[in-house]
């Protein structure tokens, strides 16, 4: 059977992708962020995973507000990253794994989840900057298969709801026959607010706690309803979902490889976290 080697998660600012780009990691405004991925780099390279499930949330490249899904997953043989007008450069193709996808489809409907099946999908900022993040140079060498949660309009899944997706996720992985290695992946935050009366809004201390709860209490935030989540992390900062289905898929015992939080880059507190199971 398959084997969760563990879970990654990071913010997936456009910024970031324009800071690669430009080659400024180690300019003063930047380095603090990109200090936290040399660890989590060596113990990939330790782990060797073969596939990154992908929790992330779709900014209006594949869906927009007119059709937006609680729930999407892909199924194909690879996944195309188009311009969204940021002025970071478009990728090339990362591979999928048509295979994982259907175990994980199959058994999140047979498990009551009403998923839409993607056989096409583009990917934004908010797949894509992770991987190149966590590997730099082969980021379209590992396969993929992205699983999208809205975030962006209401109504929101719960973090209840989330958190029960990773969870059934991470079981379809373990009963999925192969050999190959998986890594799990939750994109975006920390605590930040775009627009609004609020932009700007950043809450350190309930980031941290919520950094904390990944290794001693994973389900901690879903005591929160979404609206309670948007007021203490700002309007987009309801993106820890995609952490929380990450920690789901986990188990109960994962435990922290290395973390990383820094504020802000462009108006945003950032966050990576590396942990093995």
């Amino acid at each position: 059977m398959a084997h969760i080697v563990g879970g990654l998660a990071a913010s997936h600012i456009p910024a970031i992708g324009g800071a690669m780009a430009r080659g400024v990691e180690n300019e003063p405004y930047w380095k603090p962020f990109f200090d936290g991925f040399p660890p989590i780099r060596d113990w990939l390279g330790h782990v060797k995973p073969d596939v990154a499930v992908v929790f992330y949330n779709d900014h209006g490249l594949n869906f927009f507000l007119d059709k937006m899904p609680t729930f999407a997953v892909g199924a194909a043989a690879h996944y195309n990253n188009a311009d969204e007008g940021w002025g970071i450069p478009t990728l090339p193709p990362f591979k999928g794994n048509v295979a994982l996808s259907w175990q994980i489809i199959n058994h999140l409907i047979d498990h009551d989840f009403d998923v839409v099946t993607c056989q096409e999908m583009l990917v934004d900022h908010a797949f894509t900057l992770p991987l190149k993040l966590f590997w730099p140079e082969q980021f379209t060498q590992i396969q993929t298969v992205p699983i999208c949660i809205n975030t962006v309009q209401f109504p929101l899944p719960s973090a209840k709801r989330c958190y029960a997706l990773g969870q059934a996720v991470g079981d379809a992985i373990r009963q999925w026959d192969s050999d190959l290695k998986v890594v799990v992946v939750g994109t975006g935050g920390l605590s930040h607010q775009l627009d609004g009366e609020r932009a700007g809004f950043i809450n350190k201390h309930f980031d941290l706690a919520f950094l904390n709860s990944m290794q001693t209490h994973p389900d901690w935030a879903t005591q929160y309803s979404i609206h309670e989540l948007v007021e203490k992390t700002g309007t987009q900062g309801v993106e820890l979902l995609n952490w929380l289905a990450m920690r789901g898929a986990l188990g109960p015992s994962a435990t922290t490889v290395h973390r990383n939080y820094h504020i802000p880059i462009s108006n945003t507190a950032t966050g990576v976290l590396a942990m093995a199971t």
